[in-house]
């Protein structure tokens, strides 16, 4: 393939540092501030000219870019100031909304609650959140002789702040106490002789003892240590408030970043509203055109009052009644048959209604080959179904621990909402802490941050969140497609995933499968067994790759 268009000498040097070639009908641009990426593309729809050209003419050729040609690539920074209002002429003449999404940034915050990370992680749409794991860090770290849990301004100038801070420290306390015990009884009750370990040379499975290779011995050390860290975490996460301090990375789009500054400025937490301030100043250090409309909502704000308020008058006499975990409150009972006329419908050129009429006349046999030919082939899980499978809906009612919430929520292909995290619901008790002899520590623990939470809740139940420990089940639901429910399944039944999430994963499978047998047929990848060490296979994969990059 060979581009249409030909730059002079001169062009193809200023262009140089800009674009990965010159010369070719496919590039990508390179060290441009994103406001000018944003709006070369918002001005691209627009014109005629090629990429390439209109950088030249309309950007890097104006006089208000000259500084961003002929200077320092190390200078191009600098240049974001005039970017801006270039961009906004472009915005405001050309643009909509939608070319917030033409730009994006990576952004970090660091030492904030666990309350507020999954606030960002919410907005889900454009974003793309990393954070830092209870599975694999141990949470015991102290500044300044201090447990790292937010401490929330509201509650520390109430009557309440000794009690939070108390009760607080006996959470990471206890957690801190029963690392070394909790992994000595993983370890006791795992033992590394009894597990095998697959020789990628050999071809064989190896129970430890029997492996000679040095090679295979250190990998098979390395993945056993880690899978064991990672089962103690699992237990001991259970203690840990909302409040505990983590770390967040995410990308976004210019879109996804104002819509989150919008809701975080209209919170009614102090840290969200705290964190806005920084989280904008930083984003408009690189995309200030993106965010520029950020700030309070003013009606959203009115509709979560005004919600609030008729909750607590129309519902005040109503108690919470039990329920199982999962629930599959609602599924379309005629979705399948849309589900094979959507299978038929690109290959042919006949309306959803005729497709939906046609499959009347045909024998069992005939509609289950056309479901076979759309999804039989799989071999693996990464084998994605196609869009058929979004005519099928289930909206699953859950009540979970807050660290099961914390790991699906996490899923941007659902629509999925929780109620305020309280301790009204009780708690569950992970295997391990009962097994190993902890289960009166584990008692005391959640009944000292259930009575605080209570009192608290009073006056800040927002506030009195940040005190529950994720132990504590969360009610929440979340609405998917069949083909999410694919992908969300088959991913979280994996043997490397936290068992907690792995059963509510099963449970969902059992409830779909239930009501649509002749669809969940095809969601093959779903493993219902359970494992002592369920990370075993992926850190032995992870230190075999480890040796081929030394």
């Amino acid at each position: 393939m060979a581009g249409s268009e030909e730059f002079t000498g001169q062009e193809r040097k200023i262009l140089e540092p800009f674009v990965s070639n010159a010369d070719k009908d496919v590039f990508v641009l390179m060290n441009l501030p994103e406001v000018i990426k944003g709006a070369l593309f918002s001005r691209y729809s627009r014109s005629s000219k090629s990429l390439r050209r209109l950088l030249l003419d309309e950007f890097i050729g104006s006089d208000e870019f000259a500084s961003v040609a002929s200077g320092p690539r190390s200078n191009l920074s600098a240049a974001v100031g005039k970017a801006q209002g270039f961009y906004d002429r472009i915005l405001d003449g050309y643009g909509d909304d939608s070319v917030g999404e033409l730009g994006g940034a990576h952004l970090a915050c660091e030492g904030i609650s666990n309350v507020a990370a999954k606030f960002i992680e919410d907005c889900r749409i454009g974003g793309s959140p990393l954070e830092k794991s209870t599975r694999y860090v141990w949470f015991n770290t102290k500044a300044n002789g201090e447990f790292l849990f937010f401490r929330e301004p509201g509650i520390m100038k109430s009557k309440f702040a000794d009690d939070y801070v108390r009760v607080n420290n006996l959470l990471f306390e206890t957690y801190s106490r029963l690392m070394e015990p909790m992994t000595a009884f993983v370890v006791d009750r795992f033992p590394l002789e009894e597990f095998e370990f697959f020789d990628s040379v050999s071809k064989a499975s190896l129970k430890f003892p029997e492996i000679s290779d040095e090679k295979l011995l250190k990998r098979a050390r390395a993945a056993y240590n880690a899978s064991v860290k990672a089962k103690a975490c699992d237990a001991l996460r259970s203690f840990l408030p909302a409040g505990t301090l983590t770390n967040v990375g995410v990308f976004g789009n210019g879109r996804f970043f104002q819509g989150l500054l919008n809701k975080m400025y209209t919170s009614d937490l102090a840290e969200l509203r705290g964190l806005a301030s920084p989280i904008h100043a930083e984003l408009n250090s690189v995309i200030p055109s993106f965010v520029r409309r950020a700030g309070r909502d003013d009606y959203r704000a009115s509709v979560d009052a005004n919600m609030r308020a008729l909750v607590r008058r129309l519902l005040r006499n109503m108690e919470p009644k039990p329920s199982d975990d999962v629930v599959l409150h609602y599924y379309d009972r005629d979705a399948e048959v849309d589900c094979v006329a959507g299978m038929l419908y690109p290959f042919s050129n006949l309306s959803l209604q005729q497709l939906r009429d046609s499959l009347k006349e045909m024998s069992f046999s005939q509609v289950k080959e056309v479901v076979d030919s759309y999804m039989g082939m799989r071999r693996q899980r990464r084998d994605k179904p196609g869009r058929a499978l979004e005519h099928v809906y289930y909206t699953f009612d859950l009540l979970t621990d807050f660290g099961i919430y914390r790991d699906l929520q996490r899923h941007r292909m659902m629509t999925q909402e929780r109620q305020l995290l309280t301790t009204v619901h009780g708690y569950a008790t992970p295997d391990e802490i009962a097994k190993a002899g902890f289960q009166e520590d584990f008692d005391q623990c959640m009944a000292e941050a259930a009575a605080l939470y209570g009192k608290i809740a009073g006056t800040m139940p927002l506030e009195a969140q940040y005190v529950v420990p994720m132990a504590f089940k969360v009610r929440w639901y979340c609405k998917l497609n069949l083909r999410e429910a694919f992908h969300l399944i088959e991913l979280r039944s994996t043997p490397q995933g936290h068992p907690a999430y792995r059963r509510v994963a099963q449970d969902m499978f059992r409830k779909i499968s239930a009501v649509h047998p002749a669809l969940a047929h095809y969601m093959r990848f779903v493993d219902m067994k359970d494992y002592p060490l369920g990370r075993m296979g992926s850190e032995l994969r992870k230190e075999e790759k480890r040796e081929g990059f030394r």
